[in-house]
């Protein structure tokens, strides 16, 4: 029972310190006319493909966990962004990134 108790305090106290770390962060939210926001991300991958998918994931991640979980369950395709117009995607892909290849993407979402 100790073990249990001690172990809900561990776990709790983790995910407030989680919690107060997010809400401290700098916001990376970008507002732009007519309810849009623009994002980036950065993604890496073995090809350009790879990490743009992992780039527009972290593009999504940062703008709506709803839209990402909508993304990855269906299209999986980088510039669309269910419940959004997505417009102005900048990709940029190079060397780089622990596995070979690193891209940004930037993009404005409005809903």
């Amino acid at each position: 029972m100790m073990r249990k108790l001690i172990m809900a305090l561990i776990v709790g106290g983790a995910a407030a310190a989680l919690a107060l770390q997010a809400d401290a962060a700098p916001k990376a939210k970008v507002k732009t006319p007519g309810n849009c926001l623009t994002k980036a991300g950065q993604g890496t991958g073995g090809d350009d493909k790879s990490a743009a998918f992992q780039a527009w994931e972290a593009v999504l991640q940062a703008a709506d966990w709803g839209s990402w979980t909508a993304w990855i369950t269906t299209s999986q395709t980088v510039g669309v962004a269910p419940g959004y117009k997505v417009k102005g995607v900048k990709r940029k892909c190079g060397a780089g990134g622990s596995l070979g290849r690193q891209c940004t993407i930037q993009a404005t979402l409005c809903k």
